[in-house]
């Protein structure tokens, strides 16, 4: 059974990629995650706010004015719950040094300048791929739409300017004219697209009058978002196409394939299951492809894909109309 993939440009040996998450921050469990095929690994992203808060720690205490401004100690990151920029680039080494399989990092900028230095950066420490976690509030009611998506397009465009390895961007489902978008972004050069971000659940205690955050693990019913964000793109960009968020069985690999994905990547099922997991997931990908004929991933790849409908936009209306009578 033939589960070779290509993603960024790199041959794979199957779509199995480890997302982005606390997984990749064990060497243990790097290792591990190899062992059971993980074809690559995406590391944590690190956030420009982390960098700068380092670095604004730095200079306040070589002043000795650490105390001079009350806003100074909320820059730096709880040591507990995220790498340092230097820690991070050191575990990336780390991490390359103890496995054989592509490493790509994760970025979230918030400056054009942060953006792009850091991804260097990332590159110099023997990242083989940058990932770009392109995520905005969207609650700054003084920016557009065009805004948001023209800055983002600058800064991959910027981004890819300074790098010599792949650009891979991790975009939310909350764009107004997604495909528009998305074909900007291919156009100035991204390698890859990764869909979607999963966001935070929010409530309200009503009680203690604060706002509760909490992240939960994913289950496979979050799947459909992706695969029809995946199924309106593939064939009509150059870029690598991943899902992430909702993949947690071979069926979810199955439908993901068939919306036109390279690779899946998984984080939740393997925070749930452990790494073995992932050889769960292939023995049950090779047992259904063999009962049902298929002998490698790449004839079934985007046979299921918007790509095979003559006029997306009509057939998704008569659908939309069709379920609500």
């Amino acid at each position: 059974m033939n589960l070779n993939t290509t993603y960024l440009g790199k041959s794979l040996p199957n779509p199995f990629v480890v997302g982005a998450g606390p997984l990749t921050d064990d060497l243990d469990t790097v290792r591990a995650l190899e062992d059971a095929g993980a074809s690559a690994l995406v590391l944590r992203s690190l956030f420009e706010e982390e960098i700068t808060g380092e670095q604004m720690n730095a200079f306040f205490s070589s002043e000795s004015h650490g105390d001079s401004f009350a806003e100074a100690q909320s820059y730096a990151p709880d040591p507990e719950l995220a790498f340092g920029p230097e820690e991070y680039l050191e575990h990336l080494r780390r991490v390359k040094e103890a496995v054989a399989i592509p490493i790509i990092g994760s970025l979230n900028g918030s400056t054009s300048g942060g953006w792009t230095s850091y991804a260097k950066l990332l590159e110099q420490a023997g990242a083989d791929a940058v990932e770009l976690h392109a995520y905005h509030a969207a609650s700054d009611s003084s920016r557009s739409a065009g805004d948001v998506e023209r800055e983002m397009i600058q800064i991959v465009h910027d981004v890819k300017g300074h790098l010599h390895i792949p650009v891979a961007v991790k975009l939310t489902h909350m764009f107004t004219a997604f495909a528009h978008f998305a074909h900007q972004l291919d156009a100035v050069g991204a390698d890859g697209l990764v869909l979607f971000t999963r966001f935070q659940r929010v409530d309200i205690d009503v009680l203690a009058l604060e706002v509760v955050r909490t992240m939960v693990l994913s289950d496979s019913s979050e799947l459909p978002l992706r695969l029809r964000g995946i199924a309106v793109l593939a064939g009509n960009v150059k870029a690598s196409l991943a899902v992430t968020g909702g993949v947690h069985t071979a069926l979810d690999v199955v439908k993901s394939t068939m919306a036109g994905a390279h690779v899946t990547q998984m984080v939740s099922a393997l925070l749930r299951n452990g790494p073995n997991h992932l050889r769960t997931v292939r023995a049950d990908l090779e047992a259904w492809m063999m009962e049902n004929e298929w002998e490698s991933l790449q004839e079934m790849r985007g046979n299921m894909s918007f790509q095979r409908i003559p006029d997306p936009a009509a057939y998704e209306r008569a659908t939309f109309r069709r379920m609500l009578r």
